[in-house]
């Protein structure tokens, strides 16, 4: 039996917690087949993409891959002035008076962002933490490792985000 399973990654990213998912799948099912997993990074691990790649012993790029991008975002339209020019009336009803926050057919309110902030600040330290305990004492403290920022496969391994640069032979 192979003592080690090799996975490739392509991938921007997504939603964090089928990211997570898929992490813990793969941890999981190393452990109960005694197996080494390897990550061989293609174009690019970025957000989401990245953080299934934590679940790699080893990760390995291509100098030329993108890497990192942990953090969070959330991304809409406003379109409370579109509705009003095009005559258009809108009607909604709920039960609950958080039921519609964010709509993008409603103006922006100042508490609605701030509780998606706070939102998006959990998630993101729950990456945090999946980066540390993944790469340990591999990481660097470079200061922008955690805002978002995405290097190059050469630079992701001067910053301890991978293990090595290499390619997964045919």
């Amino acid at each position: 039996q192979a003592p080690a399973v090799a996975m490739s990654i392509n991938s921007p990213g997504g939603s964090p917690v089928q990211s997570r998912l898929i992490h813990s799948r793969i941890r999981e099912l190393a452990k109960k087949h005694d197996k080494k997993v390897l990550v061989f990074v293609e174009d690019v691990a970025a957000s989401g993409g990245y953080m299934i790649a934590l679940a790699g012993d080893e990760i390995i790029a291509d100098a030329t891959s993108i890497v990192g991008s942990i953090g969070v975002v959330s991304a809409g339209f406003g379109f409370d002035q579109a509705i009003g020019k095009l005559g258009i009336d809108r009607r909604v009803y709920t039960a609950g008076e958080n039921k519609v926050i964010l709509d993008p057919f409603q103006p922006e309110k100042e508490k609605d962002i701030e509780y998606l902030k706070s939102l998006q600040l959990e998630i993101h330290q729950v990456f945090i933490d999946m980066v540390k305990a993944s790469r340990g004492a591999k990481l660097t403290d470079h200061e922008d490792i955690f805002t978002g920022l995405f290097w190059t496969g050469a630079k992701a391994k001067e910053l301890g985000l991978i293990d090595g640069i290499g390619l997964m032979a045919p």
